[in-house]
């Protein structure tokens, strides 16, 4: 019997699915058999590397006995607990920024990817060791290094130092 969704929402259908299988005996390459899929979709989706769509849902539901939209809704569930752990990555830890550096905007209110250069060109000018160490933690050098070339002028010869010291 497979477990209610709310005490596992957020968990891959792959591996409700694995822990299932293995209760009842069953190899994938048995269940795929049985409910007429490849053994490979059923084995990446064991090894979480591939989601479940509405026909296989069907199809296992049948298989185990319950709702048709059971495994549709388990991966929806997991689908928005990654999107909710990906958001939280959006903003760099904040608590590394003195409140100087954005005196004239909430800081908690930026948004990190919108005003990217801004964001950038006032930490290289502006920043300290560790705000500017954040600043690469979060972006990377690469898009820095990408941003930093459309950054026009500044007055501040700070930056250009930022710039070589950090080899951005």
């Amino acid at each position: 019997m497979l477990p209610n969704l709310t005490k596992i929402k957020g968990v891959h259908p792959g591996a409700i699915l694995r822990r299932e299988i293995k209760k009842q005996g069953l190899k994938s390459s048995q269940l795929a058999e049985r409910i007429d899929e490849h053994k490979q979709t059923i084995s990446a989706i064991l090894n979480k590397r591939r989601a479940i769509n509405p026909k296989l849902s069907i199809k296992l539901a049948k298989q185990f006995n319950v709702d048709e939209d059971y495994f549709m809704m388990l991966q929806a569930s997991f689908d928005v607990k990654k999107a909710a752990e990906l958001e939280i990555k959006k903003t760099p830890n904040i608590n590394n920024f003195r409140k100087a550096i954005f005196w004239d905007t909430t800081i908690d209110k930026i948004d990190w990817n919108k005003n990217k250069r801004a964001v950038i060109k006032r930490i290289l000018e502006r920043g300290n060791e560790n705000e500017i160490n954040e600043i690469i933690s979060f972006y990377g050098k690469t898009t820095i290094a990408k941003e930093v070339k459309m950054i026009r002028n500044s007055i501040l010869p700070s930056l250009e130092k930022n710039i070589l010291d950090y080899n951005l």
